[in-house]
């Protein structure tokens, strides 16, 4: 039986300034993408006056919790997370409602929050390490202590896919180098995130940590105040490039985690076995095409072509389209109207070129009807000028693309405006490392590919126009501090030099 959250008793959720809650006339309506007409709940839309309060309350903040050291906020962090799973099935239920994904990847993503949250953690010894530069004979005499500082004010923007588990990947890692934080959650699924945040946030000391919601249009005080050291921005290329072009007027600094168009290499050896093909659709079609670092396109050798597509296509016969919350449910909706008319766009452009494009499932009817539900989609051998192979689809279609050597893979998969991820899929380490190191690219995996195969301990971000700097880590949290330089001369070795 479909759980679903009585229209009557709609989530509501407030801004967090300061240590307060706070709620406003205006709100954001919260559309069930799944389900049309059915609002999931509302949220508070943020004034101007609301974004400078909160800028006001974390730069009150930022002195008392950047001099309580690395030690110090580790601690107040670890009690902070403590129980945030007890309002887990909770927090799932209601972002797979307002986002679209089914249940089981909503509450994987407030789990992922916690994990990345403790991984940093264990990273407080480093934060505050200083180095000496020693002294070189016959060189000015000083003694200069290399050593980091906290930013100040940090916003942290996340995009609708994965909000809870995104923030993970860079909110634990400002606070712990000593900065406090604005958490901009995404105005078309800000009800689980917000609720996420706002517990974390209720346990740390007031305007260490503050939630804001509402409409862009009001929120240019997060990036353009001055009082904002940093922006780290996780969504679209052209929201990144809007960012960044914000973010110049006051030169604030950008960590921007941008779109890819990942590329999939299967050499001629690579192993498609029910694992490795379990492993390639996953990666393909989790959240039902909407994730940044899903493979997006398809490289493989043209003597395994037929082996791929049968392999692909007996996973996606066995695709169950339907609403989040229904038990059995495989691939949800698309999250917006709009990405579902792009993405039928680009397919039926695909077909009018002649390209081999194969669809499959079921869409669901009743209540479902008139949804974001698109039927998953292989794209065979394409015209590499289609929009399905050059943009990113971010929906459930992937191009196939045939190669004969690996000089020509290599050069088809760099051939992209981006550079977020990839993958080599073959039975020999030389040959995956010899191809990997050629991808230009800021991940890449070797026989697996996607989200949930993310090594959490490791740098993460793009080359190219797929984003600028790197999350988690101890990279993640020194991209939140500055480095600073205390030189000592030693005046009597000075002296001693003069004469």
């Amino acid at each position: 039986m479909t759980d679903v959250l009585e229209t009557s008793a709609k989530v509501r959720t407030g801004l967090f300034i300061g240590g307060v809650e706070r709620f406003t006339d205006e709100v954001l309506s919260v559309a069930d993408p799944g389900r049309p007409g059915v609002v999931v709940g509302e949220a508070a839309s943020a004034s101007p006056a609301d974004v400078a309060d909160a800028v006001a309350a974390a730069k009150a903040a930022f002195p008392g919790w950047a001099a309580s050291g690395a030690a110090g906020r580790a601690e107040a962090m670890a009690a902070a997370i403590a129980g945030i799973a007890d309002d887990r099935d909770a927090d799932a239920a209601i972002l797979s409602q307002e986002n679209g994904k089914i249940r089981f990847e909503a509450w994987v993503d407030a789990l992922v929050f916690e994990i990345r949250w403790n991984l940093a953690l264990m990273l407080a010894d480093q934060v505050d390490h200083a180095h000496t530069l020693p002294v070189v004979p016959g060189a000015i005499p000083v003694s200069t202590e290399v050593a980091y500082q906290p930013l100040g004010v940090v916003t942290v923007i996340v995009p609708f896919n994965w909000p809870i588990a995104i923030l993970g990947a860079s909110l634990p890692h400002a606070l712990l180098a000593g900065n406090t934080a604005i958490v901009k959650v995404p105005p078309t699924t800000p009800l689980a995130t917000a609720r996420v945040i706002q517990r974390v946030a209720a346990k740390l000391p007031a305007g260490v940590l503050n939630v804001i919601s509402g409409r862009d249009e009001n929120m240019s005080g997060l990036i353009q105040n001055p009082d904002v050291a940093k922006v780290c921005f996780t969504g679209s290329v052209n929201g990144g490039k809007r960012i960044m072009e914000m973010a110049s007027k006051t030169l604030t600094r950008v960590t921007l985690e941008l779109g890819g168009n990942d590329a999939a290499v299967l050499l001629a050896d690579a192993i498609l076995d029910d694992t490795h093909l379990d492993r390639l659709y996953a990666a393909i079609y989790d959240t039902t095409g909407q994730i940044c670092m899903n493979a997006k396109r398809v490289f493989v050798h043209r003597s395994r072509l037929d082996e791929l597509v049968s392999g692909l296509e007996q996973r996606l016969n066995q695709a169950v389209i339907g609403y989040g919350l229904d038990e059995g449910t495989t691939m949800g909706p698309l999250h917006q109207p709009a990405q579902k008319a792009f993405v039928q766009e680009i397919i039926q452009e695909a077909k009018d070129a002649g390209a081999d494009v194969r669809e499959y499932g079921t869409l669901p009817g009743g209540d479902l009807e008139g949804g974001n539900f698109l039927r998953p989609a292989l794209v065979i051998d394409p015209d590499p000028a289609l929009r399905v192979v050059t943009q990113e689809q971010f929906g459930p279609v992937i191009p196939i693309i045939p190669f004969d050597t690996e000089e020509e893979a290599v050069a088809l998969a760099n051939d992209t405006w981006g550079g977020l991820c990839g993958s080599v899929w073959t039975a020999d380490p030389q040959s995956a490392h010899r191809v990997g190191s050629q991808l230009v690219c800021g991940y890449v995996w070797v026989n697996d590919h996607g989200a949930t195969r993310l090594d959490l301990r490791a740098p993460f971000g793009g080359m190219k126009q797929s984003g600028i700097g790197r999350e988690q880590g101890i990279e993640g949290i020194r991209a939140f501090q500055d480095t600073r330089a205390i030189a000592t001369i030693d005046p009597d070795a000075l002296a001693a030099m003069a004469h």
